[in-house]
């Protein structure tokens, strides 16, 4: 049997829908005592460095997905190899998936720091134990998780432990400033984080990690760019190296922090973050006989509709809905939340009169923090003008924010991004239906004497 070596040995087993990928995976999860099962196994010994690397993160895969006593020991067994990467990955596999008691024992008898910071850091809460380590990349780690479930009063001394290692501990952890950053944003320590980033950033020597630590901020907290872009731009020593000048990028994200300190870049070499890309226009102007020809060719039951809102307005503009479109547009509306229900709200709003307000900003307000449409939810909230004043606590609730809203996208910044534009979103709302207030009802004539 040839296949299996040739697919690790050329890459297309690692290669992500690549067939001799996919064949791999199914015929060892059908059977992991069969011939390939045992082939795969065998690679992780194989001569070449490559083949042993591969052959490991392929048995990390699939190990993951259900115990594998055999890929374990197939990782231990690479633990002390010649080639760094292929002990990266045999750490990785080991110290995730072996018994934490065989990881905690391996750790103490190993003497490779790459090896052993790895495991520290597979061992998760465990690796607190280890607070007395002789390798600094293990105390820090140590500490770090004693701090995830310390109480406030220890948190001091704990930041103190963890400043006396951190210079030394960055050797072996590339993205200290990334972890320590998720620790202190899970105990809400927004100030403090501000406070280590000021420190780590007045020392030549810990000033690339309090500028990671600064981009973390940037990620976490709203204000953190406003907060701390002039103490990058006054720390950046003889020249911006890769990690400020990350950190400058991403503090750039902020409106906020450019309309305060844009000043201060002027002289600074960085990489600007690119602006918001402005989606061009595509309304499409309909006369109401248009509008009516083309919702005539439409079901009744329909859900979504393109140009909704001109379509509509149209029709309104015009004059009363027939019953047909009436049920199109509360259909659109209220059948399903997305894109069409926040542009077709205001529109029912406009033929239903107030009594659908409540209804209506009951089914919005849900959705104005959804990175994917909160935007529309938002300006069909801004159309609504000062109709949609019930609806100011929950925008302003999103205005006021000290974190960043969760979003799912390519990159952290781009998640930042997506965090500043809704922001800029629920302002721009705000404002619109502060001005737009709907006049209360004239006072009552007074009685008469």
């Amino acid at each position: 049997m040839t296949w299996p070596d040739e697919a690790v040995a050329d890459g297309t087993a690692t290669t992500l829908a690549h067939p001799s990928r996919i064949a791999l995976f199914e015929t060892i999860r059908a059977d992991r005592t069969g011939p390939v099962a045992t082939r795969l196994l065998r690679l992780a010994h194989a001569d070449t460095p490559f083949v042993r690397r591969e052959a490991l993160g392929l048995l990390h895969g699939l190990a993951r997905e259900r115990p594998w006593p055999e890929a374990v020991n197939a990782a231990v067994a690479r633990l002390s190899d010649p080639d760094e990467e292929v002990r990266r990955q045999a750490a990785c596999l080991f110290g995730y998936l072996g018994q934490p008691g065989l990881v905690l024992a391996a750790l103490g008898e190993l003497s490779d720091p790459v090896v052993r910071t790895i495991l520290a850091r597979a061992l998760g809460p465990t690796a607190a134990h280890l607070t007395d380590a002789d390798l600094a990349s293990v105390r820090f780690l140590a500490h770090l998780e004693t701090l995830r479930a310390a109480p406030p009063t220890r948190w001091r001394s704990l930041d103190a432990a963890l400043l006396d290692d951190v210079r030394e501990a960055a050797h072996h952890l590339e993205d200290i400033g990334h972890i320590w950053g998720q620790a202190l944003y899970g105990l809400r320590r927004e100030h403090d984080t501000y406070a280590l980033v000021a420190r780590l950033l007045a020392d030549p020597a810990t000033r690339d990690i309090g500028a990671d630590l600064a981009r973390e901020a940037c990620h976490d907290w709203r204000v953190a760019p406003v907060r701390l872009l002039p103490l990058l731009v006054q720390h950046r020593g003889q020249r911006v190296t890769p990690a400020l000048g990350m950190a400058l990028t991403t503090a750039s994200i902020s409106e906020a922090a450019m309309r305060t300190h844009g000043v201060l870049l002027a002289e600074v070499p960085f990489t600007p973050s690119p602006r918001a890309r402005r989606i061009p226009s595509t309304a499409t102007a309909y006369d109401s006989a248009a509008a009516a020809a083309l919702l005539a060719a439409k079901p009744v039951g329909i859900a979504r509709l393109a140009h909704a809102s001109e379509i509509f307005e149209a029709l309104l503009d015009a004059g009363p809905l027939t019953f047909r479109q009436a049920a199109q547009l509360y259909n659109l509306t209220y059948l399903r939340p997305g894109r069409s229900q926040a542009e077709c709200a205001p529109l029912w709003l406009r033929h239903a009169g107030p009594s659908a307000l409540s209804r209506l900003l009951s089914l919005m307000t849900p959705h104005l923090a959804d990175y994917a449409v909160g935007a529309y939810y938002l300006a069909g909230l801004a159309r609504m003008g000062g109709h949609a004043r019930p609806a100011l606590p929950a925008v302003t609730a999103l205005i006021d924010r000290r974190t960043r809203i969760p979003v799912n996208d390519s990159t952290r910044d781009a998640e930042m991004r997506l965090d500043e534009s809704l922001l800029a979103a629920a302002v721009s709302t705000r404002r619109a239906i502060l001005a737009d207030a709907v006049p209360p009802p004239p006072p009552a004539p007074p009685s008469p004497p």
